[in-house]
């Protein structure tokens, strides 16, 4: 036999999930009877109130009630947006993919693989850390210029290529620094040379072509440095790494033929 007590515990305790899944059941059947547009409508204005979360779960309720309507593809998107400007980015992403999968064509997917791109691009850390993150990003943004050449989306991912290919020399360039610090010299050319060979175009590039000078010396190879120290004569005279790099074959006692070999290509072009 029961005691009386816990007789009325579990009478309240059945009262309390008969309650609860009374109230649960309403509030689906509520979600039920609005009209989809209702719906939608009650999600956009969340949006624009910046209520990220709320307007999440309308735009998902629309998609649930509604699956394969015009209103379910627009919801979907409308979600991926809304989780973007919540900073829930794999969020944005996962539910830009599943737009895609479902949609590969459709109004929306230009706007899909760029808030792809865009999710990956602010969650871009520090060169101090792993930096497969950005290379998704780069990879995202280069489907978007491919995909879309000519577009607004195509414009801004350009943009976002080239702080991205920064950050990625940034990386290696902390990288080769860091064999050479440890007199790890080849292991630090192969990382200048990338910085030089595939990033042409970024901010590191003048420090990465002195880095190789310095790396070529510690190793004897003199033809090498004075190879890369007549490139960056030519291409970067003005910069600190030029003027440092100089002194740096000055004591090697091949300065000279760095300069020479700078001229000779000026006198080329």
């Amino acid at each position: 036999m029961l005691s009386t007590r816990t007789s009325l515990a579990l009478a309240c305790a059945a009262l309390i999930v008969t309650a609860c899944g009374g109230n649960r059941q309403a509030r689906d059947l509520a979600y039920v009877e609005r009209p989809v547009e209702a719906l939608y409508n009650a999600a956009a204005d969340e949006l624009d109130q910046r209520d990220y979360i709320s307007a999440i779960e309308l735009f998902n309720e629309v998609e649930r009630q509604h699956p394969y309507s015009e209103w379910a593809r627009r919801s979907t998107m409308m979600s991926a947006y809304a989780s973007f400007r919540a900073r829930r980015y794999d969020d944005a992403i996962s539910t830009s993919q599943r737009y895609l999968s479902l949609n590969p064509a459709g109004q929306g997917a230009p706007y899909a693989h760029y808030l792809i791109a865009l999710s990956y691009f602010q969650q871009i850390v520090d060169v101090g850390r792993d930096q497969k993150t950005t290379e998704l990003a780069r990879d995202a943004l280069n489907d978007v210029v491919r995909r879309y050449p000519g577009t607004d989306y195509a414009r801004d991912a350009e943009i976002k290529i080239d702080m991205v290919r920064d950050q990625l020399a940034g990386k290696d360039m902390e990288i080769g620094r860091w064999y050479l610090r440890r007199n790890q010299h080849l292991a630090a050319v192969n990382r200048f040379k990338t910085v030089v060979d595939e990033y042409e175009t970024t901010s590191h590039v003048p420090e990465a072509l002195y880095r190789l000078i310095e790396s070529y010396v510690s190793l004897g190879l003199n033809d090498q440095a004075v190879a890369a120290a007549s490139v960056l004569g030519y291409n970067y005279p003005n910069t600190r790494w030029y003027s440092d790099g100089y002194k740096l074959l000055d004591r090697y006692g091949i300065a000279e033929q760095a300069a020479a070999r700078t001229n000779e290509q000026a006198s080329l072009d």
